[in-house]
């Protein structure tokens, strides 16, 4: 007789930054979607991208929320995670984030930042999605001018007091820093297939605990369904985890969230064409290497 599988683990451990993009879990816990489902998963608070990629790497937690260009880097050697849910994407009215000009500035249309030091986070998704997007509006890579000013809340005073001309912000900062004066350039919802974040899950979970991320992916589009169809209803959940502004919490509104999905290989295949052109990572990254569509709900 063939033996019995052993059960697997129904336990999951997640590293979080407070984003938009991670509110379907707080609805799944909040409405035992997990519990429902059989696993239990621990959410682990973190304050920054190293903070979050350090439990990673070092196996302290089964997964995260990133964006391409972070699966990238943690497979720059080997295959160490891989993507398995497209989690947020921009929609119409509901960008990732936007390219703001400075209230103190004279900066109107993409064509006026040539040459002009934008605040950016190096080698992360907001420096691709400045190369991306001012390229389709038209600027040579010779003309767009970039400066490191990494931690977000600095990069939002530097635009706002007027010392940089123009940064990149998520939202909803972004439509706080508008709130505030400071002027639309370009966001990334007319550059849908450049901006997203992913589930990714270590490699060594996806294979010795693959019944439970799937179970976990279930709870997950349970929960997009319900904030999808009730947004209103879950409003306490988008003021609390979704770091919105003082002053935009009567009015932001809860962003859609995208319906069962991975990237695409085309998506995948420029984001790793960027990271080699910087000389982030050395190799080839196959579509393989970065993406796992098997574990979607059917």
């Amino acid at each position: 007789a063939t033996p019995a599988a052993a059960p697997q683990e129904p336990t999951l451990k997640l590293a979080l930054i407070p984003v938009l993009d991670t509110i379907p879990i707080y609805i799944a816990v909040q409405n035992n979607y997990f519990e429902a489902q059989g696993i239990t998963v621990d959410l682990v608070p973190v304050k920054s991208p190293q903070e979050r990629d350090v439990l990673l790497q070092t196996e302290q937690v089964d997964g995260v929320l990133t964006d391409l260009q972070g699966v990238g880097l943690l497979n720059k050697d080997a295959v160490k995670v891989k993507a398995v849910y497209t989690s947020r994407r921009p929609f119409a009215g509901a960008p990732l984030f936007r390219i703001l000009a400075s209230p103190k500035s004279d900066i109107n249309a993409p064509a006026d930042l040539k040459g002009v030091p934008i605040g950016i986070s190096n080698n992360t998704i907001i420096e691709y999605l400045t190369d991306r997007m001012l390229a389709g509006e038209g600027l040579a890579a010779d003309e767009i001018g970039k400066i490191e000013v990494g931690a977000i809340t600095v990069r939002f005073e530097q635009l706002m007091n007027g010392n940089i001309k123009a940064a990149v912000l998520p939202d909803p900062l972004a439509q706080g820093a508008i709130a505030a004066g400071a002027r639309l350039v370009v966001d990334d919802s007319a550059y849908a297939e450049l901006s997203q974040s992913v589930l990714v899950f270590r490699t060594s979970t996806l294979a010795a605990r693959p019944d439970t991320v799937r179970k976990f992916l279930l709870a997950w589009k349970q929960a997009v369904d319900e904030v999808n169809a009730n947004p209103e209803k879950y409003r306490a959940v988008l003021m609390e985890q979704g770091r919105v502004p003082e002053s935009l919490k009567a009015s932001y509104q809860m962003p859609p969230f995208p319906g069962v999905g991975v990237p695409t290989e085309a998506e995948v295949a420029d984001v790793t064409a960027w990271l080699k052109a910087k000389g982030l990572v050395a190799r080839e990254i196959p579509y393989t290497d970065m993406v796992d569509s098997s574990f979607l709900p059917k």
